[in-house]
C-alpha cells in the first residue's frame, strides 16, 4: 500500500475526543508534484494525504525528459513486472477510467464509484476487471540513465496501519541505455517514512517480480529463484531479495536489512482492520450497494480495532500466493494477463477523491486515551515529483551513492534522520517470584508506530519500527498493536547525532497485553521541582521506560512486575517511588518530588516489602516454596534477615521524616545508619540463602542492589 501515494503523507489526524511454488510458472504514490505543487501544499495543510512517495532532501539531480512512443514501449515490454498476489486479495491492478466523473469542470475518480463499480464488475464476471499496468519512462538529459516506471492502481486499500480509497503502487527500473542493463529496482513500500524495497544491479535477463502485500499492495521484490516468497537474507544458494543496508545502532538487530518486505512471508502476523465511515463499517454504507463483508479482507485476518482484543492474536494465517499477473503477450503460465498502457492516457484526471475513513488508534495520555483517524484521500501520480524525478524515490543512501558514482546526473545522498526501535511484549519472568518481575518476548503480531508530529503511521517488520526522513526536533512516538496497550514517548531527533535516534530504552520498547496491564500516571503539576525526566525500572527486566517529563505522563506496565519509578529534575536531583501494581488497573503518582525525603521513603518501602516476603517464608506462606525453615538454624537465619530489613525500614523512615522537617544533618545521619544496616542485611541474606526459594533469593539480591544505589543517591542529594 502506498500509505498515501505520496511517501510523505500525514497518515493520521488527531481527533479531539473527551477523553513456491519455486519456478517462474509456479503459484501457491509521491510527494508534491511539479504541476500541482501549490495545490498539493494547500491540500496537505488542509488535512489531505498523498500516498507513499518520497520527500527525502537530497543534492540536485539532473533534469529529465519524457521518453515517448516506441522507445518507451520497448522499455516497458522488456521490464514489465510479474505480479504475485495473496490468495485473499480483493483489489487487483485495474484501469480507473471507467469510474471517472466530471466535477466542477475537472475529471476525477470518486472513491465510492470506483470501489462499488469495481466490486460489481468483479462479481459479475468472476475475474479481475480491466487488468492494467500503466508505464511512464523518462531519461536524464546528457546521460545514458533512463527510468521506466510501472504504476498500478487498485480501487481500495485495506491494511493494518491504514486504509484509503484508491491505491497507487510503483516500480522504478533504472536502466543504462548504453549497455541495456538495469541498474536499480525501487519498489514502493508503505509511505515516505518506511524504506522502499530496492535491489542494486539486478540480473539483466530476469524479469522483475513483485510480491504484493494483501490489502495494502506494498511491493516487495522477488529477484532470486524462490519466485513467490520474500527473502530478507541469503539462504543456502539463493541471495536476498533486497540490497538495502542493515540497521545500525541496535546491537541485537545489526544485521537486519532495512526494508519493509512482507512480514507474513517472514513468519510474522498482521491483523487487518475494518474501515469505518461515520462510525459504521464501510460495507454498510448506502453508496456501496455492491460491497458486502466478504468483499473485504477475510474475517480470519481481521479485527474491528486494536482494542477489541485483550491479548495479541496468535492464530492469524500466514501468506499464501494466489493469482499471478503478467504482461499480455509474454510467454509464461499466468492466471491473468494485464494490458500495458502509457500513463499519459490518464493525465487528464486531476484527483482521486473520497471521504476520510477511520479506525481507533489509542495514545496513552494522562487522563484518557486519545483517538486518531486515518487520512484516506489519494494523490495523483503525475503530479508527484518522482513521476519526472524518479531518483526522489530512492530510500537507501548506498543505492543513491552507487548511482551518483556512475552517473553525474544523480546527486549524492543526503543525511537522513531515522528513528528505530525493537518492539516486544512484556511478560512475567519465570525467574522471579509471582508478580515481582517481568521479561520480554517477541510479539505474535506486528505493531504500528506513529510519529504524532507528522503524523504518519508505519508498520513494524520482524518486530522493528523504522521511521525515516524525520525532521530535527522533538517528536512524540506512539507504538500500538492488536491486543496490547499503546506506548508513547518523546524522542529528540537531530542530524548532529549522526541521523539515528533509538527510541525506547537502548532501542527496546516493551508493550503490555491489555489483560495484564496497569496504567501508571505521573503528574508533575503542583510540585515545586522542575522535573525533566521520567524512568521506570523493573526489578528483573531493568529499565523499561525513559523519557522527558514536562507534562502529565502515562505508561502501561505489566501487573506481574515490581517497579521503581524515577523522576529527575533540571538540577539532576533524583526521586524514586515504589510501584507494585498487582491487580490495580491504575496507579497514580501525584506531585512527585526529588531529593532525600522521597528517596528515603522509597528505601523504607522496598525494605519493608522485602521483609514481608522473607517473613512469609518463615511462616510457611510462600505458596509451597518454603524449604521447611520453621525450626533451628533456618528459622534463625530467616528471622535474622527479616529483623535486619526491619531495622533498615526504621532508619529510612526516620531519614524521610527528618528530610521533610528540613533537618539535613539528621537526615544524613539516618541515611548513614541505613547504609550500615544494609551491610548487615547483605550478611544476613548470605546466611539465609539456603533457606530461601531461588526466585525470592534472586529478587532479594535485586532489591538489595536498588537499596544500595538509592541510598547513595539519597546521601548525595542536595535537595531535601
Amino acid at each position: 500500500m502506498e500509505e498515501d501515494p505520496s511517501r510523505g503523507s500525514p497518515g493520521y489526524q488527531p481527533v479531539d475526543t473527551a477523553n513456491e511454488r519455486t519456478a517462474e510458472t509456479g503459484r501457491s504514490p509521491s510527494s508534491i508534484g511539479r504541476r500541482g505543487y501549490l495545490r498539493s501544499v494547500a491540500a496537505l495543510a488542509g488535512g489531505t494525504a498523498l500516498a507513499g512517495c518520497s520527500t527525502f532532501a537530497r543534492d540536485d539531480d539532473g533534469d529529465t525528459s519524457t521518453v515517448d512512443g516506441d522507445r518507451a514501449r520497448d522499455l516497458a515490454e522488456r521490464f514489465a513486472p510479474t505480479l504475485y498476489f495473496d490468495e485473499e486479495e480483493k483489489w487487483f491492478p485495474t484501469d480507473p477510467r471507467p469510474y471517472e466523473t466530471e466535477q466542477d469542470g475537472e475529471t476525477v475518480v470518486d472513491g465510492f464509484a470506483a470501489f462499488d463499480g469495481y466490486t460489481e464488475r468483479f462479481k459479475r464476471s468472476g475475474a479481475p476487471p480491466s487488468p492494467t499496468v500503466f508505464y511512464h519512462a523518462v531519461e536524464y538529459d546528457d546521460s545514458p540513465l533512463a527510468v521506466v516506471q510501472f504504476w498500478y492502481y487498485s480501487a481500495f486499500d485495506q491494511f493494518t496501519t491504514n486504509f484509503h480509497w484508491h491505491d497507487w503502487e510503483v516500480l522504478h527500473v533504472f536502466v543504462d541505455t548504453d549497455s541495456g542493463d538495469p541498474q536499480l529496482y525501487v519498489a514502493s513500500s508503505h509511505s515516505g517514512r518506511v524504506p522502499n524495497n530496492e535491489f542494486l544491479d539486478p540480473e539483466p535477463d530476469r524479469v522483475p517480480r513483485i510480491l504484493s502485500e494483501l490489502g495494502s499492495h506494498s511491493s516487495a521484490l522477488s529477484v532470486n529463484d524462490v519466485v513467490d516468497q520474500f527473502q530478507r537474507f541469503s539462504v543456502e544458494d539463493t541471495f536476498a531479495d533486497i540490497t538495502n543496508s542493515a540497521i545500525e545502532g541496535l546491537e541485537d538487530v545489526a544485521n537486519i536489512p532495512v526494508a519493509y518486505g512482507l512480514p507474513r512471508d517472514e513468519g510474522s502476523r498482521l491483523p487487518y482492520l475494518v474501515p469505518e465511515l461515520d462510525g459504521e463499517p464501510i460495507y454498510d454504507h448506502e453508496r456501496l450497494p455492491s460491497v458486502d463483508r466478504d468483499d473485504l479482507v477475510a474475517d480470519e485476518l481481521t479485527i474491528r480495532s486494536f482494542a477489541d482484543l485483550t491479548s495479541p492474536p496468535s492464530d492469524l494465517p500466514e501468506r499464501a500466493t494466489g493469482l499471478l499477473f503478467q504482461a499480455a503477450g509474454r510467454d509464461g503460465d499466468a492466471d491473468v494477463e494485464y494490458d500495458l498502457v502509457p500513463s499519459a492516457e490518464l493525465e487528464h484526471i486531476t484527483d482521486f477523491a473520497g471521504p476520510q475513513l477511520g479506525f481507533e488508534f489509542a495514545v496513552p495520555d494522562f487522563a484518557e486515551d486519545a483517538i486518531a483517524s486515518h487520512i484516506t484521500t489519494s494523490g495523483v501520480p503525475w503530479e508527484q515529483p518522482r513521476y519526472d524525478e524518479p531518483a526522489d524515490d530512492i530510500s537507501e543512501p548506498n543505492h543513491r551513492a552507487a548511482l551518483a558514482d556512475r552517473y553525474d546526473v544523480i546527486g549524492e545522498p543526503p543525511a537522513i534522520n531515522t528513528v528505530v526501535a525493537t518492539v516486544a511484549e512484556a511478560i512475567t519472568n519465570d525467574q522471579a517470584p509471582d508478580g515481582e518481575g517481568i521479561t520480554t518476548a517477541a510479539l505474535s503480531v506486528e505493531s504500528v508506530a506513529l510519529l504524532e508530529s507528522e503524523p504518519e503511521a508505519v508498520p513494524t517488520f520482524s518486530g522493528l519500527a523504522v521511521v525515516q526522513d524525520v525532521p530535527d526536533g522533538d517528536h512524540r512516538l506512539t507504538v500500538n498493536g492488536a491486543g496490547v496497550e499503546p506506548h508513547s514517548e518523546t524522542v529528540s531527533v537531530g542530524s548532529a547525532d549522526g541521523g539515528l535516534t533509538t527510541a525506547g530504552v537502548a532501542g527496546a520498547i516493551p508493550l503490555v497485553s491489555r489483560e495484564n496491564s496497569t496504567k501508571l500516571e505521573v503528574d508533575p503539576r503542583g510540585t515545586d521541582d522542575d522535573l525533566t525526566d521520567l524512568a521506570v525500572e523493573d526489578d528483573f527486566a531493568g529499565r523499561i521506560y525513559d523519557a522527558p517529563l514536562e507534562e502529565p505522563d502515562a505508561v502501561y506496565l505489566h501487573r506481574g512486575g515490581a517497579y521503581t519509578t524515577e523522576v529527575r529534575d533540571s538540577a539532576d536531583e533524583i526521586g524514586a517511588y515504589r510501584v507494585n501494581p498487582a491487580e490495580q488497573a491504575r496507579v497514580r503518582i501525584g506531585e512527585p518530588r526529588t531529593g532525600k525525603a522521597p528517596l528515603a521513603a522509597y528505601l523504607a518501602d522496598v525494605a519493608e516489602e522485602t521483609s514481608t516476603a522473607v517473613g512469609n517464608v518463615g511462616d510457611g506462606n510462600d505458596d509451597g516454596r518454603s524449604t521447611g525453615g520453621s525450626s533451628g538454624g533456618a528459622e534463625n537465619a530467616l528471622k535474622g534477615l527479616a529483623r535486619a530489613l526491619d531495622a533498615v525500614v526504621e532508619a529510612a523512615r526516620r531519614a524521610a521524616e527528618r528530610a521533610d522537617a528540613g533537618d539535613r544533618g539528621g537526615a544524613d545521619e539516618s541515611l548513614r545508619t541505613v547504609q550500615d544496616r544494609l551491610a548487615r542485611v547483605e550478611t544476613r541474606l548470605a546466611e539465609a540463602s539456603g533457606d530461601l526459594p531461588d526466585d525470592l533469593e534472586r529478587a532479594n539480591e535485586r532489591r538489595l542492589e536498588q537499596l544500595h544505589r538509592r541510598s547513595e543517591q539519597a546521601r548525595s542529594a542536595k535537595t531535601l
